[in-house]
């Protein structure tokens, strides 16, 4: 009996020891994979959830709650990712960007799950565009015959769509939304940990997860961190709401090819209208001392088609006259371990073609299907290789807007060299012919082909077709010489911009090393 009481003793400590070895191992490992366990699974997160440092336990924090941050923290937090969501302002933006989506946009939004968001908010569907020039007009409509019949651009105010976003992602049990001023990004031994930012409160605080994405907009004061800003303010938009018109094409946007640039008319709403209108230049004339008023009455007003009018100079007298400067800035990232930059924080494009929100949310799409695969995002080094591909990734559907929105600018804009005239005017006539002249260049525009050679294909088909205007029926020295000149004008507009996107991602992206990095 004592024999066996002493082996079932040494039984006892024998399993002991066992236990406690186990329970050491599970620990261990439970630290090692638990951010995996974490990204693979929804988790509740209200903001309980912290670490020893008394910081909240996040996968990724988004800096902004824009159209790009709303709708990157809806689409990382289906993924399963805990997602802090830090906005300098969370009441409803007002804006007079940001108010058109292409097509090409609203099929990604419905890939991302939002297209709910252009209801109730009495956005107004686009089928194409309205193009006037001298008493001419012609409308150019959207190739939607393949496509279900929702599918069409949408117009709406740009801060009911954005709050309809942020409403969307903060109804995610594990995306909390903050209101806070984001100082500066905590870097260290050249990782980015995270963010200082200070609350609504005044209160200095620090965040931190192992990806941070900056989408804090054009006015971005994080970026320089990141890429190499080189920002451009070739013109202004003055904005206007006309009330209770009817414009000549309905649903359509409507681009009048004005001396000295382009004015933009389309429906935000069942009862208003935005009017844009282009000032080249940083500067304006004050709106203060009433040479706005005067501007828009003598220079503008004369140039708008006839049938709105009335209704332009009604907008003038009302006074809600706003500007915005228009900016354009190519993607020129320094990656980053621990960081990535996004939205018009990270490239812009002229805002006359209305392709910003189309490009984030490509973008976003991108993000999300590299980051599917990865269950855990805590190797920065690591993770900052394998994201160099997005910005290759990116670039179809990202150059062939950016690189459209540059050239369409420079061209409708007035000029008194006669080749740029000649330009001009080839475009719009072009654009007349109908069939596949107008159907190319509108299916770039909006977003549904995302090809850079078609997009340069049809660019100097422009260039040739004025060229060839200007030879027939009897060519003269001084025609082949504007025609010359034509040609060298086209170039000189197109290929700086090219330059810029990088030719090597736009054209032969598969040639990118990034591009085959799979996630380790």
């Amino acid at each position: 009996m004592v024999d066996l009481g002493l082996s079932g003793s040494l039984l006892v400590v024998v399993l002991g020891f066992v236990a406690v070895f186990c329970f050491f191992i599970g620990r261990s490992k439970s630290k090692t994979d638990g951010s995996a366990t974490s990204t693979t699974t929804t988790t509740l997160y209200n903001g309980e959830s912290r670490s020893k440092d008394g910081t909240e336990d996040v996968d990724i924090i988004i800096v902004g709650a824009g159209v790009a941050g709303a709708a990157l923290a809806h689409t990382l937090g289906k993924e399963g990712r805990r997602v802090k969501v830090i906005e300098r302002d969370l009441t409803e933006p007002d804006r007079i960007v940001g108010e058109l989506l292409q097509p090409g946009g609203y099929l990604k939004l419905q890939e991302l799950g939002l297209e709910d968001c252009v209801e109730k908010i009495d956005a107004q569907r686009v089928f194409g565009y309205a193009l006037f020039k001298d008493g001419k007009s012609t409308r150019l409509s959207y190739p939607l015959e393949k496509f279900h019949s929702d599918v069409s651009g949408r117009s709406f105010h740009n801060g009911r769509f954005i709050q309809r976003m942020r409403e969307k992602a903060a109804a995610l049990p594990n995306v909390k939304l903050e209101q806070g001023t984001v100082t500066s990004l905590l870097e260290e031994k050249g990782i980015i940990r995270g963010v200082q930012y200070k609350t609504k409160s005044g209160e200095e605080l620090k965040a931190y997860a192992p990806l941070t994405v900056v989408c804090d907009g054009c006015f971005s004061n994080l970026r320089r961190t990141l890429c190499d800003p080189k920002v451009e303010v070739p013109s202004c938009f003055v904005g206007l709401v006309l009330e209770n018109c009817q414009l000549p094409h309905e649903n359509h946007g409507h681009v009048i090819l004005a001396d000295p640039s382009p004015i933009l008319f389309y429906p935000i709403s069942s009862t208003e209208v935005r009017c844009l209108v282009d000032v080249p230049g940083q500067k304006v004339p004050s709106i203060s001392n009433g040479e706005m008023a005067k501007y828009l009455k003598s220079v503008v007003a004369p140039q708008v088609p006839p049938e709105i009018k009335d209704a332009f100079i009604a907008a003038i007298d009302k006074g809600n006259i706003r500007t915005m400067p228009n900016r354009s800035m190519p993607a020129a990232p320094h990656p980053t371990p621990g960081a990535l930059l996004m939205g018009d924080a990270f490239n812009m494009r002229h805002p006359l073609t209305g392709g910003g929100m189309t490009v984030a949310l490509s973008d976003i799409v991108v993000l999300r299907d590299l980051l599917k695969p990865l269950r855990d995002l805590n190797d920065a080094s690591t993770l900052c290789r394998y994201l160099e591909s997005f910005y290759t990734l990116r670039k179809p559907v990202a150059s062939t807007i950016n690189t459209l929105a540059g050239a369409l600018y420079k061209v409708f804009c007035a000029s008194p060299d006669q080749a740029r005239k000649e330009m001009r005017e080839a475009c719009f006539d072009y654009l007349s012919l109908g069939g596949v002249f107008s159907e190319g260049p509108v299916s770039l525009l909006s977003g549904l082909n995302p090809r850079p050679l078609s997009l340069v294909c049809h660019f100097f088909a422009v260039a040739i077709f004025g060229v060839g205007r200007l030879l027939l029926p009897f060519p003269s020295p001084k025609r082949i010489w504007i025609g010359a000149r034509l040609i060298s004008s086209a170039s000189a507009i197109i290929f700086p911009i090219i330059k810029a996107e990088g030719v090597r991602q736009m054209f032969f992206p598969a040639t990118v090393p990034a591009y085959y990095r799979k996630p380790s």
